[in-house]
């Protein structure tokens, strides 16, 4: 029997053991089994939680999900103008939390089972429209919407590519390299613009 007011902790420390076994393997082959030893709880108890390991897969992308979008928000609080929520964006995409090696390999391991899996293919898409939609705000007032969206666009590809070489250890871009190579992509086309 569960302990009472365990729960919480038990599904946290279970989706940070799958995103560290994922990071660790590289795909999300992995067993429940794995993901229960990481975690200090049985199977059986993981299983009580989350019901298959789809289940706790999505609930895991549902976690990164809801942390890169809590950091958004705080960021784009922040930032005065467009020019600086375009920034914010940026930093929070590639900040030493969410561009963390393992949790990476979570984003590319989730891209790639997207491929067979609607659940996950849905949360992927949610993610590309706040993302579109976040750096439609700061473009918007900035240049007209058609180079807008055509910039949301290539900012968005930038970002997953980067992630992709992080991911595949190509180059290995850290965290401030990555972020200021999007940001000179961003200062070299409104630049064009004005």
């Amino acid at each position: 029997m569960p302990k009472i007011g365990m729960e919480p902790l038990r599904r946290k420390a279970l989706i940070d053991a799958t995103i560290s076994a994922i990071g660790e393997r590289g795909s999300l082959n992995v067993t429940m089994s794995e993901i229960a030893d990481r975690a200090g709880v049985s199977s059986a108890l993981a299983h009580h939680y989350f019901g298959p390991k789809e289940e706790l897969l999505l609930a895991t992308m549902r976690h990164l999900l809801t942390d890169l979008g809590a950091d958004t928000i705080a960021a784009l609080n922040k930032a005065g103008t467009p020019r600086e929520r375009l920034s914010a964006i940026v930093g929070v995409n590639f900040n030493a939390g969410q561009f963390r090696e393992e949790t990476v390999h979570a984003w590319l391991a989730f891209y790639v089972e997207a491929q067979n899996s609607l659940s996950l293919r849905r949360l992927l898409r949610i993610y590309a429209r706040r993302l579109h939609s976040n750096l439609m705000s700061g473009l918007s007032p900035l240049v007209p919407r058609e180079e807008a969206a055509r910039m949301a666009e290539a900012i968005a590809a930038m970002i997953d590519g980067l992630y992709i070489r992080r991911a595949l250890r190509d180059g290995l871009p850290n965290p401030l390299s990555a972020g200021a190579l999007v940001e000179d992509y961003i200062d070299a086309k409104l630049a064009q613009v004005r």
